[in-house]
């Protein structure tokens, strides 16, 4: 009976591992939301890839279901239509919802300490492991000849 099962199973990894190729990510993008001109919804595809869903923190306006994403994307695509370079579609979102709705902020003003967090955290830590490693018990030279017949004597006893 066992041999049957293995069988049976034997073609059933490939089968989920082909399922699994097969389901792409599901942008949240909806068909009426899409501009007509090819080359400005590439540019508002690429714009809402920068930005960060201000209800769900993880996700891309791009992938968020959220309300105020679909508002993000039509405000995108309306600055473009109106003639808006990408860097004022982004100024404009900036101005609006502030700098947190960015994934890369730029390094300048209080995002400086972010930026900066992370390799000072890592040098601190590189320090501290150092010292911690400076600081560890040597142990001690081994046993004479002499010590060692002690230690004998003294356990046979």
């Amino acid at each position: 009976m066992t041999g049957v099962l293995k069988r049976r199973w034997a073609w059933g990894p490939p089968y989920i591992l082909a399922l699994f190729l097969a389901v792409g990510p599901a942008f949240a993008v909806q068909p009426d939301e899409m501009l007509a001109d090819p080359a400005l919804e590439a540019r508002a595809r690429e714009i809402s890839r920068d930005i960060r869903c201000p209800v769900c923190q993880g996700e891309t306006i791009d992938d968020s279901n959220a309300p105020i994403a679909r508002d993000l994307r039509i405000i995108i695509r309306e600055r473009l239509t109106a003639g808006d370079s990408d860097a004022e579609v982004v100024d404009y979102i900036v101005a609006r919802y502030g700098e947190g709705v960015l994934f890369n902020p730029p390094a300048q003003g209080v995002n400086l300490v972010l930026w900066l967090a992370g390799p000072a955290l890592l040098l601190a830590g590189i320090a501290v492991a150092v010292v911690a490693n400076r600081r560890r018990v040597v142990p001690e030279a081994a046993l004479t000849a002499d010590e060692e017949a002690r230690l004998q004597e003294i356990l046979k006893q």
